[in-house]
């Protein structure tokens, strides 16, 4: 009777499952089960061109292992079909009623379309009604159709391609135009004319990158010569230390990140902007210490300027590794500066070098309206054309020296700022800053804001584009073999001081 009761209870089960999937050919359903691959593959197209609700249960029934045969056995699936029955179960999501499902579906399709569910794909493009969507649709159906037998249909599915910005559809349509892949003469030339539209699209779009990439790098660089700037051309100093000063802005944001995470994590996402008066005024404090325990004994003597700033830069780092460990710490970006910006299609500007610009562009106004609207801009300058008649005149120099470069190193620290949402943290980061710093100071100028700003855009623009086409190494020796050059040529840099600079 148990034995009985087993079966009943088994042959209810089997009903109750053709039963879930009554809209299903039933002749479909038991191919799924069929020893070959190929059958099994001809089954999984078939039932999702059906585009049915209970097809897409059915099917994802398969993929997870739950669907049984006649004998009550698990159907297992290879790698083969895996993937077959992962671009039914894509297509079949092309008809949810939820928008994000079908443009995840789309993007999937897009990057992965087949011949086979091209009908699919016409199907769920002509019933489409969003935009960015149906797009998506009509360039996966074109992909499907690409390897159609008939002839007029991959013509138009070559010049359907043309409006593409996907670098995978650039080099599909190269090489549809290679006799080996493509033997119709008319199929080649329709895929000629598409990959030249595609490429001269992407080829703007990489150039637009290219450009933003250079801004954002050059942002970086301003930011960490604008207080080298202040400070060199001020004192005249060679300031080896500046970069550790970067690290200290870093690192103040990472603790103001470690009270935020652990006494108030509900604004986690705002503690960047509660680290930039702390970091501008806790690498303004080490400044102050560094000129008033070290570098104001040694005006006028570069050398020893030198030297005495690299190793209190050594100092810096080693304290780094003190306090907070040799390795890397991390910072994560606020959800505000997550994501990005998609311009033009194809093209995405990250949120978090978008922030970083601007705010660069604001420190940048912060420094014009000191140093040219205030009394404390005014004294800095007089010191910097011409220290002696400053002096003269009642200007106290030696307290400008120290407020100079407290302000240049509290710049730095908001570099540091800058640079801990997408650098790496640690003790050795200033020192990939230093040489660039002072390459943007002597090629703009010393002790000008407007030099300083076109150094560093367009040393970081040139770099980008030189990056691209030799590498990062040579871009690095092009840039310095191109300043030293310069340098010789105009020594005054960019922008000249109006009136003359005297030192100490």
């Amino acid at each position: 009777m148990t034995q009985f009761m087993r079966h009943l209870l088994f042959a209810l089960f089997c009903w109750l499952s053709l039963a879930a999937h009554a809209a299903v050919d039933p002749a479909l359903v038991k191919q799924l089960a069929a020893e070959e691959s190929e059958d099994k593959i001809a089954a999984i197209q078939k039932i999702a061109q059906t585009a049915d609700p209970d097809a897409a249960k059915l099917l994802q029934s398969l993929d997870e292992g739950t669907l049984k045969d006649a004998k009550g056995e698990d159907i297992t699936i290879n790698n083969r079909v895996r993937g077959e029955l992962a671009s039914a179960l894509a297509a079949l999501r092309l008809f949810d009623p939820d928008r994000a499902v079908r443009f995840k579906a789309a993007r999937e399709l897009a990057a992965s379309a087949d011949v086979a569910i091209a009908p699919l794909l016409a199907k769920a493009r002509d019933k489409e009604g969003d935009g960015q969507i149906k797009a998506l649709l009509a360039e996966a159906h074109a992909l499907a159709t690409l390897k159609d037998p008939d002839m007029n249909v991959r013509i138009a599915a070559a010049k359907a391609l043309a409006t593409s910005t996907d670098p995978n559809t650039r080099t599909l349509l190269k090489a549809m135009t290679e006799p080996a892949n493509e033997a119709e003469s008319l199929v080649r030339r329709a895929a000629f004319a598409s990959y030249i539209e595609v490429k001269d699209r992407l080829t703007i779009g990489e150039n637009v990158g290219k450009i933003f990439s250079g801004l954002s790098l050059g942002s970086i660089l301003l930011l960490a010569a604008l207080g080298l700037a202040i400070t060199y051309g001020v004192m005249g100093v060679i300031n080896m230390a500046h970069g550790e000063l970067l690290m200290i802005g870093a690192y103040a944001t990472y603790a103001v990140q470690g009270v935020f995470r652990n006494y108030v994590p509900a604004w986690l996402d705002w503690y960047v902007l509660a680290a930039i008066p702390v970091a501008f005024f806790a690498a303004a404090l080490v400044g102050v210490v560094l000129e008033r325990t070290v570098i104001r004994w040694l005006y006028g003597r570069p050398l020893e300027t030198l030297l005495a700033t690299w190793g209190l830069s050594l100092m810096l780092i080693q304290a780094a590794r003190l306090i907070f460990g040799a390795q890397n710490v991390e910072l994560a970006n606020p959800s505000w500066m997550s994501g990005g910006l998609e311009v033009i299609p194809g093209l995405m500007l990250p949120a978090n070098r978008l922030v970083i610009v601007g705010f660069a562009l604001f420190v940048l106004a912060l420094v014009w309206v000191l140093m040219n609207r205030t009394r404390l801009g005014m004294f800095v300058r007089a010191v910097t054309q011409n220290r002696p008649m400053a002096g003269c005149v009642g200007v106290p120099t030696s307290r400008i020296d120290t407020v100079a470069f407290a302000l240049g190193a509290g710049i730095a620290g908001l570099g540091g700022v800058a640079l801990s949402q997408i650098a790496n943290v640690g003790p050795d980061m200033g020192q990939g800053y230093i040489v660039d710093s002072f390459m943007v100071v002597v090629l703009g100028g010393v002790g000008q804001l407007a030099g300083a700003v076109w150094a560093a855009l367009g040393l970081g623009i040139v770099t980008k584009f030189l990056e691209g086409w030799a590498g990062a190494v040579v871009a690095k020796i092009v840039v310095l073999v191109f300043i030293i050059v310069f340098i010789q040529k105009r020594p005054q840099g960019l922008f000249a001081l109006k009136g003359r600079f005297v030192e100490n």
